[in-house]
């Protein structure tokens, strides 16, 4: 093979209207995703892929493209010389169609010899293709699997895409690559901010994409241009003497929205100021995409900022404009702000009764019902009071008929909290009511009252158990009920809350409750822990386990009933790997485990420790009986780690035992009792997890 490349930069743009924002980011990173799997599949070597994206424009630059594949060989194998020949030494019709199917006469085809003998074979040259006549293809394959949410259709098309396309930018160097979308043919012409400069211009080279855009009011770079936007937004609430929350989702969505970011502040009536902070931010938020500007104790303030996509020649104008849009908006706030507390949060508990939670789990008062029923079994579980948690429970979700929830479902918690209040309810029963929905997304707190853990466990269980029971567990990728998350929530209250229960009792207790029959699928509860357990593996290599599954592994073994107590072994594990003996002891699990099983039943027999004849043998029921007397009392107070490392100290009498007896003897009796004193050694360490999984490697 030969390599004739040269390299330059390509360039692609695609020209749309208004991209939706909250999906600008992914469909970027999915076009460059797919440019990147198209130029591997088309064997061109390129360098650094460069993606922007702004409301009218997907682009990439692409650093360093070969412009032609490198020439190649192709080997084509033929019949056998045995077949491709007759008698005289004359080809055969295989032979002949071989060289049909190749393009040239027999006689140039050439013969390979292997260990099964000769073959005919042809080596055709293959010309490596330009860039020039690649670039269709590589285009349509990357745009090919774009994550668009939802296709349109324009003009009489019958084809769909995002967005429609109004212009296409496609080179490589200085030169336009022969390519077209949507009937659109590709040029080197780009638009600039549709008001800024809303004319054509000419890129001369794709190195200077970026650069010529900015000068055409354009920030073509996403993290650019959000960093512009919070920049501008902090500086804006800083000159008001005061700060924005951070709100990373916000700042995405108003990054997808402007191309040219300018902060413009505004004030509202000093009245509205009467509403909580998270109904004012809601309100400026859902409906504007405005930043709520805070004082330093983080209270509301009547200032906001908003981001304008345009320098405009009247600030004050634009100003004007948008505290004429907020004021309805916060005066509808207020109203429901008013009207919700006419009534006390307790009287809209019936209205639940006649909403659908789902069609075969019955209604969200039914939901309810059982939310009350469990959490006096966890706390039961948990040794516990239910008292506040269960009237936390029975207003746990009466907010959601409220005017404020209806409008900004957001809200649903932190509204219910609030109302409670308004109504002299017991602060901790507020303030679960506000918590028991969390963790509600990654990073988020857990809720940190008991009263609130409580019922956040109880309303996370009854999710998963009504989900399974009517046989809707996720698949694949699929999870429309969020049973991960919920589970993922369960799991992190439980250690992070130091909630000690019994998990399996309190899903029989779950299931029991649901209003389907279950009784044709005894190994629900089983299926739940095992999904639950499933998530926990997740957290716990992220937090504990540094990677090392065989650790969780080793735990798992054990199925513990406490996700706590499961935590605490693997803790356990964690620091007997870090010991010396860690390895043999592991090694030596493995072994035991091994003849155990291959033992079968002579390996059910009881230890007599006055049949021990051997020193090696008596040295390790020693150790054993020593390390059984301090276990015993760790395994129950739950000390671990101290069980871990008191085993740590076997590694020599087990070593020494299996350097000098024969485990297997010819004598029935002789083998059945080593074998009950290995079952008794390996026992002390399944007191806490099968060490026979670890994969411990000596140092």
């Amino acid at each position: 093979m030969t390599n004739t490349n040269a390299a330059a930069d390509c360039l692609f743009e695609l020209g749309l209207e208004e991209l939706p924002p909250k999906a600008m980011q992914a469909l970027s990173e999915g076009f460059a995703e797919g440019m990147r799997e198209a130029l591997a599949t088309a064997e061109l070597a390129h360098g650094e892929i460069h993606a922007f994206a702004a409301p009218r424009r997907l682009a990439l630059y692409i650093e360093s493209v070969a412009r032609r594949q490198d020439d190649s060989v192709e080997i084509l194998r033929g019949p056998p010389l045995r077949i491709a020949l007759d008698e005289e030494g004359n080809p055969t019709k295989a032979a002949n169609a071989f060289a049909n199917k190749c393009g040239v006469a027999f006689a140039d085809l050439e013969r390979e010899a292997t260990e099964k003998g000769e073959w005919l074979i042809h080596r055709a040259e293959r010309s490596g293709q330009s860039i020039e006549s690649l670039a269709q293809g590589l285009l349509e394959q990357a745009i090919g699997k774009l994550p668009i949410p939802k296709r349109m259709r324009w003009g009489d098309s019958d084809e769909s895409f995002v967005r429609p396309l109004h212009w296409l930018v496609a080179m490589v160097g200085e030169s336009v690559l022969d390519v077209s979308l949507f009937g659109i043919s590709a040029g080197n012409e780009t638009r600039g901010h549709r008001f800024h400069a809303p004319a054509a211009k000419a890129i001369s080279q794709p190195s200077e994409y970026a650069g010529l855009l900015m000068s055409l009011y354009v920030v073509a770079d996403f993290d650019e241009r959000r960093s512009r936007v919070a920049a501008a937004v902090t500086q804006a609430a800083h000159s008001l003497n005061g700060s924005i929350a951070v709100d990373d989702a916000l700042m995405d969505e108003v990054t997808a929205l402007v191309d040219w970011p300018v902060a413009v502040s505004g004030t509202f009536d000093r009245r509205f100021l009467e509403l909580p902070v998270e109904v004012l931010s809601s309100t400026l938020k859902v409906h504007q995409r405005y930043f709520l500007v805070l004082d330093e104790a983080g209270a509301s303030t009547e200032h906001f900022i908003t981001v304008a996509n345009i320098e405009s020649v009247d600030p004050s104008a634009v100003k004007l404009g948008n505290e004429r849009v907020v004021a309805p908006r916060l005066a509808d706030a207020e109203f429901f702000w008013k009207n919700d507390r006419e009534q006390p949060l307790a009287s809209r508990r019936a209205a639940l009764d006649k909403i659908v939670y789902q069609r075969d789990l019955g209604s969200l008062g039914e939901k309810t019902a059982r939310l009350g029923q469990l959490c006096e079994q966890v706390a039961s579980l948990a040794s516990l009071d239910a008292t506040l948690a269960k009237t936390a429970a029975e207003l746990s979700r009466c907010d959601l008929v409220t005017d404020m929830v209806g409008e900004f479902p957001e809200l649903q918690g932190v509204m219910g909290a609030y109302y409670a209040q308004v109504d002299g309810t017991d602060p901790e029963i507020a303030t679960a009511i506000r918590t028991f929905y969390q963790p509600r997304f990654s990073g988020d707190s857990i809720a940190k009252s008991t009263t609130g853990q409580i019922v956040a466990i109880a309303d996370k269980v009854d999710t998963l158990a009504g989900i399974f029971a009517i046989g809707k567990r996720p698949t694949g990728n699929r999870d429309p009920f969020g049973l991960r998350r919920a589970a993922l929530g369960l799991i992190r209250t439980i250690i992070e809350g130091q909630i000690e229960l019994d998990l399996p009792a309190l899903l029989s207790e779950a299931v029991a409750l649901q209003p389907v029959d279950v009784s044709d699928h005894p190994e629900l509860v089983d299926d739940l822990y095992d999904f639950i357990v499933e998530r926990l593996r997740n957290y716990e290599l992220q937090q504990l386990c540094a990677d090392q599954p065989d650790w969780f592994e080793a735990v798992a073994a054990r199925r513990p009933h406490s996700l706590l107590d499961f935590h605490q072994r693997l803790e356990a594990v964690a620091a007997f790997v870090a010991q010396p003996a860690a390895a043999a002891l592991a090694a030596a699990n493995k072994r035991i485990a091994n003849i155990l099983r291959s033992a079968g039943t002579d390996a059910n027999g009881l230890l007599d420790p006055a049949a021990l004849d051997g020193e090696a043998e008596r040295k390790l029921l020693e150790a054993w009986q020593s390390a059984s007397e301090a276990v015993a009392p760790a395994v129950a107070a739950r000390q671990y780690k101290e069980v871990m490392l008191k085993l740590a100290e076997l590694r020599d009498p087990v070593d020494t035992f299996f350097e000098n007896v024969m485990v297997m003897a010819d004598d029935v009796d002789v083998r059945r009792n080593r074998l009950a004193l290995l079952a008794a050694v390996r026992g002390l360490f399944l007191e806490v997890a099968d060490v026979s999984e670890l994969a411990v490697k000596s140092d």
